[in-house]
């Protein structure tokens, strides 16, 4: 796979995805395991949306390496 999601996109997946899951907590409803979708494409840099539509948020080579 290679990577195609960038620093500043992986700290907003994860953000949004940690904010998902608490308010599901909070609300007690199970579509906080929704949360857990951005999180895991933040972990492994790599989102089959962005692969399909042949979009790319690194902006260089130093994010496709890391």
């Amino acid at each position: 796979m290679k990577k195609n999601i960038g620093k500043n996109d992986k700290r907003f997946r994860t953000i949004a995805g940690l904010i998902i899951i608490i308010l599901s907590i909070f609300f007690r409803s199970w579509w906080g395991l929704l949360g857990f979708i951005p999180i895991i494409t933040a972990i492994y840099s790599f989102c089959p949306l962005y692969k399909y539509l042949n979009i790319s948020t690194c902006k260089n080579l130093d994010d496709i390496n890391k």
